[in-house]
């Protein structure tokens, strides 16, 4: 059964005054799609997962990262989430193989929020299909490696960024992605 794959960062010296900045770093690095339709959604809940968003504003696809962080600004405290559900373009498989908005949903955790892991900030991938070779798709290997060079490019660069104290690549279950890939592909060879 497929999981979700989403990676975390704890930083150094997260404060309810440097967390937007961090953010900020986040969503500038972040790929946003070119072809999704319509563009992202920005929440701010309070105090824990239950609550109702504080906010909640759907951008065009030409938005401006600035304008999320000025509404977030606005909304500025310890214990609130900051979600801005968007997509980035990867590979998927529909009859043929075409590069399509894949969502993600890119999160900062006040201080005082309670994350699910604990962690400062967070990209929810969706399904880890998207990164493992599928068993009678033709081209999976090749497709599945493009979009881990994606994801491993995205990591490299909010790592060079963020200097974050500890980051987890990890899927819902707890389970390894390399682990994963390293089956699918002793799978596909078989």
């Amino acid at each position: 059964m497929a999981d979700q794959l989403y990676l975390s960062y704890w930083l150094h010296g997260f404060t309810e005054d440097t967390m937007l900045r961090q953010y900020d770093k986040m969503l500038r690095l972040f790929p946003f799609s070119r072809l999704a339709r319509p563009g992202p959604v920005f929440r701010i809940i309070p105090i824990d997962y239950n609550e109702p968003a504080v906010f909640e504003k759907a951008y065009g696809n030409e938005f401006d990262i600035g304008d999320v962080l000025t509404a977030a600004k606005e909304f500025q405290h310890p214990d609130s989430c900051y979600i801005l559900e968007a997509a980035w373009d990867l590979w998927q498989f529909d009859a043929d193989w075409h590069l399509a908005p894949s969502r993600a949903a890119l999160c900062c955790f006040g201080p005082d929020f309670e994350s699910p892991d604990g962690e400062n900030l967070r990209i929810e991938f969706g399904l880890e299909t998207l990164f493992l070779p599928q068993t009678g798709i033709p081209n999976s290997l090749r497709m599945a490696q493009s979009n881990i060079k994606s994801l491993l490019k995205l990591v490299h660069d909010l790592d060079d960024r963020l200097n974050p104290d500890r980051r987890l690549l990890a899927t819902e279950s707890g389970g390894s992605l390399p682990e994963k890939l390293q089956q699918a592909l002793s799978q596909a060879e078989e």
